[in-house]
């Protein structure tokens, strides 16, 4: 079996595009792949965090992880700063890196761009993203557009390492989520759907009420047509929707053109809301039962004892081939 790898940061509300886009496709992963989850909360350090919400957060997205469908005797899922090999190799592959390729990351430009200080981990965190995923003898990394920049500096540290001291990374390939994934707000869909909107009516969160989930599609952006069509380029809004009751029902686009022909957006934004509450409704059950559990807690001591025992492996490989240390056996 081929091995994945995929970090989310836990910095906040996890968004149905999160789900669609991510973790939906998570679940079915692990059914034929080595799978390793993993919530990147070193990652969320390199901008300012509240302690408590900080942790509050990552029990958070622990429970979604499982609430939506991953299986801890299928799929690795633990946090990274519980396995210390992440920050060493981190700290390897930064000296490995070049200044200039680090400034010119997108990411960097976009979150350093206006502030009177920045912080040297934003600059330096592509290396750790790097280590999160070669740790792992990754196969294949699932990313959006915005990650591929990342996926390329990770290949080409893995390149450089493997030239300069020993032949030990496998380099990780890209794996582009299936066409429809890519879920936009509700309010402008030529942008994605984000967690970091600040028009809450942009998105809707996993763990939103059936009220608020019904309020957000209903004032969700569409046209003044009246018809249920899906066209990306002429009606961006529509489309969008569409492509969120296709995957969360499971009929075609097709299908849904079909039965709302002839009727206007008020039945069919109706209907969504629906589908939407329905398909979270057992999510959210899942997820209140674990959140604060002992069996979360179980869970993530054991991913964290199994990742500790492959990255630890793979992070002696990289002290040798370095000359860190002493010499092992």
């Amino acid at each position: 079996m081929k091995t994945i790898f995929s970090g989310i940061q836990p910095s906040g509300t996890i968004t149905l595009g999160n789900y669609i886009g991510a973790l939906k496709q998570f679940t079915e992963l692990q059914e034929n792949h080595n799978c390793y989850f993993c919530i990147v909360d070193q990652h969320a350090i390199t901008v300012p965090q509240d302690r408590l919400q900080l942790r509050k957060n990552i029990r958070s997205l622990a429970a979604l992880y499982l609430a939506v469908g991953i299986d801890p005797h299928k799929a690795t899922l633990f946090i990274q700063s519980e396995v210390p090999a992440h920050a060493q190799a981190g700290w390897m592959l930064q000296c490995v890196a070049y200044i200039g390729e680090l400034e010119r990351m997108t990411q960097f430009k976009d979150k350093s761009a206006g502030r009177e200080a920045v912080s040297a981990g934003l600059l330096t965190y592509p290396p750790l993203m790097a280590a999160d995923i070669l740790l792992y003898n990754t196969d294949l990394v699932p990313v959006g557009e915005d990650q591929k920049q990342h996926m390329e500096l990770t290949r080409d540290l893995a390149e450089r390492f493997n030239r300069k001291y020993n032949d030990i990374f496998t380099i990780p390939d890209v794996r582009i989520p299936k066409s429809g994934a890519r879920i936009m707000s509700l309010q402008d869909p030529h942008k994605k759907m984000s967690k970091s909107d600040a028009n809450q009516k942009a998105f809707i969160a996993l763990l939103d009420e059936p009220k608020q989930i019904e309020k957000k599609i209903k004032s969700a952006v569409t046209d003044s047509e009246g018809v249920v069509v899906y066209d990306k380029e002429n009606k961006p809004g529509v489309s969008n929707l569409l492509s969120i009751y296709s995957v969360l029902e499971g009929s075609s686009i097709q299908e849904l053109e079909q039965r709302y022909e002839g009727k206007g957006y008020g039945d069919f934004k109706a209907d969504l809301a629906n589908v939407v509450i329905r398909h979270l409704e057992p999510i959210q059950k899942r997820y209140y039962e674990l959140v604060n559990s002992e069996e979360l807690d179980r869970i993530l001591d054991e991913g964290a004892e199994k990742a500790n025992q492959v990255a630890g492996k793979m992070l002696k490989k990289m002290e040798n081939a370095m000359g860190l240390g002493r010499k092992r056996k």
